[in-house]
């Protein structure tokens, strides 16, 4: 688990193409200080899992599923990447919950600049299961590239988000250009929500607290 607030820019040092996988090393810093083989680190809002490791790089293997639902499957050599360790019981919880499972990936639409901060659209994927815009609300929150941000406006096709300086500098939101692809993660207690609510989940949760079981 993660809270969508990044640590490090890192730098994509190799791409390994394998057919149905990639293998991909990541050169960083800060989240190798503690790192281990199996621990696990957000690539962009990808959840991977270190697989090995020096003292300024970490490769990993990047299965065909995530290469078809997110944006890694694009990534090259020199493209930076937001880096973030999973969260540990004894740190803050700066953003919101993070599970690093992308449901799908939106474009950016507009970049609206301003004196202190930067408004920017983005699109939500459409079709069967693409249908992210149900769990957005305005100031909900909403995973872009890995980064925690809060909704300003949430449309049916695409939703907007400011972006203060320091989000601008220390992540790849702020190189992102229109036409760009960006991995989206909604927030998971709205899945969960949801889910009780269908089917009449809720009202058997319900009579189930009434009876004290």
């Amino acid at each position: 688990m993660f809270t969508g607030i990044v640590e490090e820019l890192g730098t994509v040092a190799a791409v390994e193409e394998q057919g149905d996988a990639i293998r991909l090393t990541v050169e960083a810093s800060v989240v190798l200080e503690d790192a281990g083989l199996g621990d696990s680190i957000s690539v962009n809002g990808c959840c991977l899992t270190v697989a090995e490791r020096t003292a300024t790089t970490w490769t990993a293997d990047v299965m065909q599923e995530t290469l078809d639902k997110t944006g890694l499957r694009g990534v090259a050599p020199g493209d930076r990447v937001n880096l973030e360790r999973a969260v540990t019981a004894d740190k803050r919880l700066g953003g919101h919950i993070v599970q690093g499972h992308v449901d799908g990936v939106g474009e950016v639409l507009r970049r609206t600049p301003s004196e202190h901060w930067e408004v920017v659209e983005v699109s939500l994927p459409q079709g069967p299961g693409g249908d992210l815009g149900r769990y957005l609300v305005d100031k909900g929150s909403i995973t872009v590239d890995g980064v925690s941000l809060t909704v300003v406006e949430a449309g049916e096709r695409s939703f907007t988000v400011s972006l203060i300086p320091e989000t601008l500098a220390r992540t790849t939101l702020g190189s992102r250009r229109v036409g760009d692809r960006v991995n989206l993660e909604a927030d998971v207690l709205a899945k969960h929500v949801e889910k009780l609510l269908v089917g009449g989940h809720l009202d058997a949760l319900v009579r189930r607290l009434g009876e004290g079981t």
